[in-house]
């Protein structure tokens, strides 16, 4: 809905049914609203159990929101970053094969930032599409984690640390839900209370425009790339901190669930609209999903079929994009007419 028609809308109704029309013409979730409800009463009917390993849910909740945490900054700036679950497995990697706790932890998030910095570079330096980037650098990645860990999981030295980890600290939270609830908040106000954060929108929305307001453009892509960089990273350190072991393949799911959590919670690709708490209920939205499927017995490729539907229900049904078909179907059939109409006129031209 563009400022203008708000405007219109807002005064032709200022009642309280008005202005919550209002509200959600204005929020980008709606969606991702509409689909958690309809996973959840689908959950409660046909396995329950979901909500009784709760813990369980939550930890895939916050390890695919990380990395669509993350993403979603990219995302907001009209960029893509395919590399996050590759920067997840080699950044896991790396913390596990230094002896030193702390200093592996610390080493993997500097190469998450470094990941970051790159992407950032070939995107807003050199001036590659970021597609094309990230898809390289998700290959790369990928070989250094399978090359530094001879293709095999490796195990962390200070096992026992890993399993403390592991363990709820507040109530059912463990760590990896209390670290997602983190930064969560942290990028939460990032983008809505920080003038640099609310910049990415505008740089997603026009660039050019961006530019010549004063925006240092360059500067928030490499800001936004950083940020994906070194979430993917801790969601990385995380999953290895859990596992005890770092898998060199780990994160391979994660790719097409983060996405789809972002688009599902109403994060514009082309980028200037979006929210980090649509991220947040798309990540929900899916993280109850898979527990389900899971516990119900269905396989891993299965699991992904399923994310793939929502994935391209969530995008066909954007607002963008069913006007943009729409507009498509009242074309075409404007032009058959139009042909239709001039095929007859030489007819009766023929007949008069």
């Amino acid at each position: 809905m563009s400022q203008q028609e708000s405007i219109k809308l807002g005064a032709q109704d200022q009642s309280l049914w008005g202005k919550i029309k209002l509200t959600i013409a204005r929020r980008t979730e709606g969606r991702g609203v509409a689909l958690l409800a309809v996973i959840l009463v689908v959950a409660a009917l046909m396995e329950p159990l979901v909500f009784s390993a709760y813990q369980v849910t939550l930890g895939r909740i916050a390890l695919v929101g990380l990395v669509a945490l993350g993403l979603t900054v990219v995302i907001l700036m009209g960029q893509l970053d395919l590399s996050v679950a590759s920067t997840l497995a080699a950044s896991g990697v790396i913390l596990a094969l230094i002896p030193d706790l702390t200093l592996g932890i610390i080493a993997a998030l500097s190469f998450g930032l470094l990941v970051g910095f790159v992407n950032a570079f070939g995107v807003a330096i050199i001036g590659i599409n970021s597609f094309i980037w990230t898809l390289g650098m998700l290959f790369f990645l990928r070989g250094m984690a399978l090359v530094l860990s001879d293709e095999a999981p490796v195990k962390l030295t200070n096992s026992d640390a890993g399993i403390a980890f592991g363990q709820p600290l507040i109530g059912p939270l463990t760590p990896r839900i209390l670290l997602f609830i983190l930064v969560f908040i942290l990028i939460q106000l990032f983008v809505s209370r920080v003038k640099a954060g609310r910049e990415f929108y505008a740089v997603g929305g026009n660039p050019q425009a961006a530019k010549d307001a004063g925006i240092p453009v360059k500067l928030r892509i490499f800001t936004g790339f950083m940020i994906s960089g070194f979430v993917s990273a801790l969601a990385g350190v995380v999953n290895t901190l859990e596992r005890t072991a770092a898998d060199p393949i780990a994160g391979s799911t994660v790719l097409l669930a983060s996405f789809a959590a972002a688009i599902i919670g109403g994060n514009y690709l082309k980028g200037g609209r979006g929210s980090i708490v649509g991220t947040l209920i798309g990540a929900a939205a899916l993280g109850v999903m898979q527990v389900g499927l899971t516990i119900s017995g269905v396989q891993v490729p299965v699991q992904q079929i399923f994310i793939g539907l929502v994935l391209l229900l969530a995008v066909t049904t954007d607002p963008n994009n069913l006007r943009a078909v729409i507009s498509s179907i009242r074309s075409a059939r404007s032009s058959r007419v139009k042909v239709q109409e001039s095929a007859s006129e030489p007819t009766k031209s023929t007949a008069s």
